[in-house]
């Protein structure tokens, strides 16, 4: 407990600049911190083209912290959520970026979530549905990304529609046209930025669930490591980091975790 103190209390000050080796081994075993980008949550990361870097907030987390370690970054890019879950638990990768879901426990152990994102439907301009509440109904096919969060809790929470899944969750809207289905499911930013590409499209008001985005390391390192990840986010939420981070990159639908 001791240890976990000082650490704690390590990750709240400008000390972290100089981690211990010790530390730095812990979280990157390799030598360098890998660290899996998602961009299939445009919230998270995306790319200027198609063949350019990425960016987003959880670069910069990630940038950040291995700054802090004292080690260089690699960065494992992935089209999809669940490609970023089965990169950690395979060993490919050091942390990552997570919606917090039991279905993920696993192999990953999370910090507090450091972003909160909405959930929302989207749907045809013609169709019968104006509420959130009226989705849940035999005959409404629901299109979510594979493996999402989205896909994760629909696949809990939903009685009566079924749900169809497109590979990634930036091919929802995609493929909710081309297999005629009644509504898409995602996150608000990724709808809104379609409906405003497509003519014909519209999202129904409100929010089917709100998304806690958190960051994640591979379970079975020192708990130090989780620790000091900790401590991190919480650093990064209470010093306006990851509210300038947001603002930075333009990113809209999402706030900042409440503090821990």
């Amino acid at each position: 407990m001791r240890r976990r103190a000082a650490l704690l209390a390590l990750a709240a000050t400008p000390a972290l600049a100089q981690a211990p080796s010790p530390l730095a081994r812990a979280f990157a075993p390799e030598g360098r911190l890998r660290a899996v980008i998602n961009l299939g949550n445009p919230i998270l990361a995306g790319r200027a083209s198609e063949s350019g870097p990425p960016h987003g907030v959880s670069v910069d987390l990630a940038q950040t912290l291995a700054q802090r370690l004292g080690v260089e970054l690699e960065m494992v890019v992935v089209p999809a959520a669940g490609r970023a879950v089965e990169t950690i638990r395979s060993g490919r990768a050091d942390i990552g970026f997570f919606a917090v879901d039991p279905a993920r426990s696993q192999g990953i152990e999370f910090t507090a979530p450091y972003i909160e994102i909405e959930g929302a439907y989207l749907v045809r301009d013609a169709s019968p549905l104006t509420r959130i509440a009226e989705v849940d109904r035999p005959g409404t096919r629901i299109m979510v990304g594979l493996n999402s969060a989205y896909d994760l809790f629909l696949t809990r929470e939903i009685r009566q529609a079924t749900l169809l899944r497109a590979q990634t969750s930036p091919a929802v809207v995609e493929e909710f046209l081309r297999q005629g289905v009644e509504v898409a499911a995602g996150v608000r930013q990724q709808l809104e930025m379609d409906a405003a590409r497509i003519p014909g499209l519209r999202l129904l008001p409100g929010r089917f669930m709100v998304i806690q985005q958190a960051m994640g390391l591979a379970a079975g390192r020192d708990p130090a490591a989780l620790a000091y990840l900790t401590a991190f986010v919480e650093e990064m939420k209470a010093s306006g980091f990851v509210a300038a981070a947001l603002a930075r990159h333009g990113i809209q639908g999402a706030s900042v975790a409440p503090p821990r």
